[in-house]
C-alpha cells in the first residue's frame, strides 16, 4: 500500500525496518519463474537515541542510494480498519472513505494520511457489496519517517505496514484456490493474517509476545498458548461467517526461533485445521545469505524480508 512515492530506481526493494534493538535490512529481487532471491540482510544495533546516527552509517556503508527503499510504520502509528466499499466513482473513492473514517479515528480526519486496499468479494456473487481496508496514519508519523530518511540521505520510496509485509510472504505459501492463515510473533505481540489469491482478507493483532511464548515456566507458557488458541478460534469463526466462499487450508506458523515447536504442537491438538511451521527457504532463494538457514535469524528478519517482497499493485 503506497502512502507516498517517488521515482522508481532499481529492480528489487531494500527494506529498512527500525525495531527496538536496532535496524534490520533486507534486499529481495523478484525473479521470473523462480523463487524471489534474497541478496542481502544486515543488522545494525541501535536504541532510539542512536537511530539517526545509525542510519547515516548505513547510508555510507551500504550505499543504499542505489536501491529502491521501503520502511514500515510501527503498530502504534496507524490504524487498519475494515469498511464497506462506498458506491462512488473511482476518482471519488478516497474522499468517500475519508468521510466514513472521520468518526472511527482517535485523531482528527484532517490530520490523517489515508490509503485503501480492496477486499475482493465472491466472484460468483458480484451483486454483493464489497469491503475494503483503510489505512489511516497521523500526518505527524508520516512526516517523521520522511524527515528521518531525508536527513540522512536515504531515498525512501514507500512507507508500508507490517500487515502487507506479512501478506507478501503468505501469498507465496498459499495453496491454489485455498486461503492461508499465517501467524507471526515478535516482542511486540502476534500478527495473524488470512490471505486468498494474494489478497489480504483478515488481520488480527494478538497481545502475546514472542518472549512469553518462549519462557521456561510451563504453566505461564500454557496460559499464553490458551490465549493464542482462543483468539485464533474467534478469528477463524468470524472469517468463516464473513467469507464463506474461501476455504482456509491451514495455519502456518512463521519461524519462532529456538524452542518454538511447543506452540505448533499445542495448536495442532486444539484447532480444527492443520497447523504447520515453515522454513523461509521453502519460498525464498537464500543461497546468498546462509545465515538465514537458522530459524532464529528467519524470525528476526521476517518483517524486513516481507517488506522487501513488495510488488507494485494498482492503488485505489
Amino acid at each position: 500500500m503506497r502512502l507516498f512515492s517517488k521515482t522508481k530506481k532499481t529492480v528489487g526493494w531494500m527494506s529498512i525496518t527500525i525495531q527496538e534493538d536496532g535496524i534490520y535490512m533486507a534486499h529481495v529481487t523478484l525473479m521470473p519463474a523462480a523463487q524471489p532471491q534474497v541478496g542481502l540482510i544486515a543488522f545494525y544495533p541501535a536504541d532510539k537515541t542512536q537511530t539517526t546516527a545509525t542510519l547515516e552509517k548505513i547510508a555510507k556503508e551500504l550505499h543504499v542510494d542505489r536501491y529502491e527503499c521501503t520502511n514500515l510504520l510501527n503498530s502504534g502509528e496507524y490504524q487498519l480498519l475494515s469498511v464497506d466499499a462506498p458506491n462512488v466513482p473511482q476518482d471519488e473513492l478516497k474522499t468517500a472513505i475519508r468521510w466514513r473514517l472521520k468518526d472511527m479515528l482517535d485523531f482528527h480526519i484532517d490530520d490523517a494520511t489515508i490509503d485503501v486496499l480492496d477486499i475482493p468479494g465472491d466472484k460468483n456473487a458480484p451483486e454483493r457489496k464489497g469491503a475494503m481496508y483503510a489505512v489511516a496514519a497521523h500526518d505527524q508519523f508520516i512526516k517523521q519517517h520522511q524527515s528521518l530518511f531525508e536527513q540522512v540521505g536515504i531515498p525512501l520510496s514507500v512507507i508500508d505496514i507490517p500487515e502487507m509485509a506479512q501478506r507478501n510472504i503468505s501469498a507465496l505459501l498459499e495453496p491454489e484456490d485455498r486461503g492461508l492463515a499465517l501467524l507471526f510473533f515478535d516482542n511486540t505481540g502476534g500478527l495473524l493474517t488470512i490471505t486468498f489469491a494474494g489478497e489480504l482478507y483478515l488481520s488480527r493483532r494478538l497481545d502475546v509476545t514472542l518472549a512469553q511464548l518462549l519462557q521456561t515456566d510451563i504453566d505461564q507458557k500454557n496460559t499464553c498458548y490458551d490465549r493464542v488458541t482462543l483468539e485464533l478460534q474467534r478469528s477463524f469463526d468470524h472469517f468463516e461467517r464473513q467469507f464463506r466462499f474461501i476455504t482456509v487450508s491451514k495455519l502456518m506458523l512463521a519461524p519462532l526461533g529456538d524452542g518454538g515447536s511447543g506452540l505448533q504442537e499445542y495448536l495442532a491438538a486444539n484447532l480444527y485445521m492443520p497447523v504447520e511451521t515453515f522454513n523461509l527457504d521453502a519460498v525464498l532463494d537464500i543461497s546468498k545469505v546462509p545465515a538465514l538457514q537458522q530459524p532464529q535469524q528467519q524470525q528476526l528478519y521476517f518483517m524486513a524480508l516481507g517488506a522487501a517482497l513488495r510488488h507494485e499493485v494498482t492503488t485505489l
